[in-house]
């Protein structure tokens, strides 16, 4: 099975996201025998040197750079909804988005959800990024075939405030 990882969150070192991403990353790239395709996205972004070098020694993962802006991809995928990942990585059998997009996938797709602080506070927010996240959401909810949540109560968030089933929502906890 081949499986596409958007890591483009790693551009942000020491934020909970690429901290949650890169650990979940690392722990199945060392326990599992599937294919990876990581897609990387970043106009000035750069990986964490020492995920780079990790991924560089392992045979089943590839790396994918683009040198596009989040800004851009955000109206392509979460605004416009064109042009399939495997437009930019080949062919997946599932594809798993993080935090930003939500592009769309021929194969099936996961999709992580940390908060819904866009719901709850979006005064605490910039504007900008509440609108992306909503845009972002939408296409989840009705394309995701699994959400992961990182917590209990983000999961009762997504089914209180989003309206998820909850046979999607499965809880996978942040790595210590």
């Amino acid at each position: 099975m081949t499986i596409g990882i958007d890591v483009s969150q790693l551009a942000y070192p020491n934020t909970g996201v690429a901290n949650y991403l890169k650990n979940l990353c690392l722990e199945m790239f060392e326990n599992d025998a599937h294919e990876y395709v990581l897609f990387f996205s970043s106009l000035r972004g750069q990986l964490d040197p020492q995920f780079e070098d990790f991924v560089k020694d392992k045979k089943n993962v590839t790396l994918k750079r683009f040198p596009l802006p989040q800004s851009i991809l955000s109206l392509l995928w979460n605004k416009l909804h064109i042009f399939p990942i495997e437009q930019f990585i080949g062919r997946v059998d599932t594809f798993i988005t993080s935090d930003w997009t939500e592009p769309p996938s021929k194969g099936k797709k996961a999709s992580i959800l940390y908060d819904l602080v866009v719901y709850t506070h979006p005064e605490e927010t910039d504007e900008k990024i509440v609108a992306t996240q909503k845009e972002k959401h939408k296409w989840m909810k009705s394309e995701a075939d699994m959400i992961f949540c990182i917590s209990k109560s983000t999961k009762k968030d997504a089914q209180e405030i989003l309206g998820i089933d909850q046979n999607k929502l499965h809880v996978l906890y942040p790595g210590i």
